[in-house]
């Protein structure tokens, strides 16, 4: 694995320019067709993303949050309130961009997942429920496809991207992206896969969960072409982790990165607990993988975990150019100068891999991830 690939992009300061009267006008306009256009989605966006919307709306329209705060019970309009007094001062200008952006995303991401409004050169793989996969321009696409779950990885979803990791391998493309859909890169491990366990089922749901971890890693210490991950959001846990085995990493400047795996009783896994320190040095290394610590785009590029951050407004378009100008190239050469690469440490990520997950299936069934777990959810419902 070439681990100087991952140089800290220049940072260039942004260019403020003024806003003219016929920006301001195209902005509302913009807007407007915004409002409309959420009125024809047919999919539920979820209730996060429909707080998210109300607040945005109601800054653009009315500017900071000026209505007095609802009572503890009155659930539904206190989570409204608190939604939009979260935005502060936020500009109304810059309320109804965001908003018009994440209708669009949502717009997009809806259109993304029906068949039929597929451009024609796009080869869509079937088969999968809970990614999407498709093939153009001689790149295939793995997209992770569980917006209303923020993209939370299920053992449905593990074998998903096995298999798909296995076509993509074997198919006539030049390179594999993988990427989510919506506003999340993925939230990782849903953590629904340790419920309804039966106590004595334990050991086999530990032993079933490793088996499964370890060729899902190995799916991506294997894979023979260049891997790309396009980080549009937030990303936790093993879709983190997993990025040390991807041969270039591109985060829009909205993504995070955290793996909260002593948060809740359990270890490092992905071959992080091997390739981070080697990426990112060992006292970054420990402060991210023992202490829970998040990494903004820009601290994951400075330690070496990202190649380069991009404008979350321009991500798509200038991410998507650049890979389909790598798509170009020689596929033969590319794939033989990566499994070159690659096969320097092949054996020692593969032994890394199983030691990880050996651990892990210890820690699943350990009092300490358990009480973790079981306090996690009973956090969630009381949010």
């Amino acid at each position: 694995m070439d681990f100087s690939r991952r140089v800290p992009a220049v940072c260039i300061p942004a260019v403020h320019l003024h806003m003219t009267a016929a920006t301001m006008q195209v902005s509302q306009k913009d807007f407007e067709k915004a409002q409309e256009q959420l009125k024809l989605l047919k999919k539920d966006p979820g209730n996060e993303t429909k707080l998210k919307l109300y607040a945005l709306f109601k800054q653009a329209t009315e500017g900071p949050c000026n209505s007095p705060k609802p009572g503890m019970l009155d659930f539904v309009k206190k989570a409204k309130w608190d939604a939009w007094n979260s935005l502060g001062n936020l500009s109304q200008d810059n309320a109804r961009q965001k908003y018009t952006e994440l209708v669009s995303s949502l717009v997009s991401a809806e259109s993304a997942g029906q068949k039929k409004d597929a451009s024609p050169e796009e080869s869509r793989h079937g088969g999968y429920e809970t990614i999407l996969v498709t093939t153009k321009n001689n790149i295939t696409k793995i997209m992770f496809n569980r917006p209303d779950r923020k993209n939370a990885i299920n053992h449905k979803m593990y074998r998903e991207i096995i298999k798909a990791l296995q076509e993509a391998g074997k198919d006539d493309s030049t390179i594999a992206v993988i990427t989510g859909n919506g506003d999340y890169y993925s939230s990782g491990n849903d953590l629904n896969n340790f419920t309804n366990v039966q106590p004595g089922e334990m050991e086999k749901m530990a032993k079933d969960g490793a088996v499964l971890l370890k060729e899902f890693v190995d799916h991506f210490i294997d894979f023979p072409k260049p891997l790309i991950a396009v980080v549009n959001g937030p990303a936790i846990g093993i879709c983190v982790t997993v990025l040390g085995l991807c041969d270039i990493v591109y985060a829009s400047d909205r993504a995070t990165f955290h793996t909260p795996f002593s948060q809740l009783g359990q270890s490092p896994e992905g071959c992080s607990s091997y390739l981070f320190p080697k990426i990112m040095g060992l006292a970054k290394a420990n402060e991210f993988l023992l202490f829970n610590k998040k990494l903004t785009a820009a601290e994951a590029c400075a330690q070496g975990l990202v190649t380069e951050v991009f404008p979350d407004w321009t991500f798509q378009k200038e991410v998507w150019a650049r890979l389909e100008a790598y798509a170009s190239l020689p596929k033969n050469s590319l794939a033989v100068s990566k499994q070159l690469l690659r096969s320097m440490e092949k054996e020692k990520l593969h032994e890394v891999n199983s030691k990880e997950c050996e651990v892990l299936k210890e820690r699943w069934l350990s009092d300490e991830c358990i009480n973790a777990i079981v306090s996690f959810f009973q956090k969630k419902s009381k949010l």
